[in-house]
């Protein structure tokens, strides 16, 4: 009884979970740009960085950190740590997250429409030069995509509106299924697209403005669609679980927000630069 916790806060035990997650982040980015840079010495030449296996590396140390971390983060929620207040900071974080991505994406946004709206840099001059290429057709494959990521947004509303106001734990199952089966369909076609956008346009990164952003934009997008997907998933493995409740669902809820801010933006980028962007760089 001395133990017992008498007050509505979630004290955490000190976790390993930071430090490893920051020094596997950083073997990813150092590995990356190693990789993409042919090469670097460290340690006063002692080492090479080349090759894609410090990448590698890391990127496994951060799949592994967000498996044990987030474990641990589930586990909470089931012991009854995650209360009404403990909720609320989970929900104001989660926000918080949500408006950084926004600002990444608006980043991105930026160096798109900087070159299109006002084209005069150092690179090229008082005037600019489009580069010569074939449009990307944006009512073909790209509205393709669009309807299907829409769609995904709507089987996760349906799975959220089956637990909160039905607790049909049946339906919450189907709609995540079938968001996930669409988020996987989004990502496969715009693999494709990129294969054939590559296999058409000798390209280089850099070369031009409007595909340097295009893919800088769009990749960032389908990275994200893919942590997205990998949410989801998680859902689903907790909601056959049975895990979730109308009343306790806060995994869940944040899933859906993060999915839906993932379709927002791709709506955003479709008809900024697929469609305006496009006829702006063509000219």
């Amino acid at each position: 009884m001395a133990h017992a916790k008498d007050h509505d806060y979630h004290i955490l035990n000190p976790s390993s979970w930071p430090f490893i997650g920051a020094l596997a982040g950083f073997l990813m980015l150092f590995g990356a740009v190693g990789w993409m840079s042919g090469g670097f010495t460290v340690l006063f030449g002692l080492i090479t960085i080349s090759g894609p296996w410090l990448f590698l590396i890391g990127f496994t140390a951060v799949l592994y950190t967000m498996w044990g971390w987030w474990r641990e983060v589930v586990i909470e929620s089931r012991v009854g740590d995650h209360t009404g207040v403990v909720a609320i900071g989970l929900r104001y974080g989660f926000i918080l997250f949500v408006m950084s991505e926004i600002m990444f994406f608006v980043a991105w946004f930026w160096t798109f429409f900087k070159p299109a709206i006002y084209p005069m840099n150092e690179y090229l001059g008082s005037e600019y030069v489009p580069p010569v290429f074939d449009p990307v057709d944006a009512f073909h494959l790209p509205l393709i995509n669009t309807l299907i990521l829409l769609l995904s947004g709507c089987a996760v509303t349906w799975a959220h509106h089956a637990l909160v106001h039905e607790n049909n734990r049946k339906d919450l199952i189907n709609g995540l299924i079938i968001g996930i089966i669409l988020g996987v369909a989004f990502t496969a076609l715009q693999a494709y697209e990129y294969g054939e956008l590559l296999l058409h346009h000798d390209w280089k990164f850099g070369e031009d403005a409007f595909f340097s952003a295009f893919f800088m934009a769009t990749g960032f997008h389908g990275a994200h669609v893919i942590i997205g997907t990998i949410f989801l998933t998680v859902c689903l493995v907790r909601a056959i679980k049975g895990d979730f409740t109308p009343e306790r669902h806060i995994g869940f809820e944040t899933a859906a927000w993060y999915w839906h801010f993932v379709d927002v933006v791709w709506l955003f980028l479709f008809f900024a630069v697929y469609v305006w962007g496009v006829s702006v760089f063509t000219v």
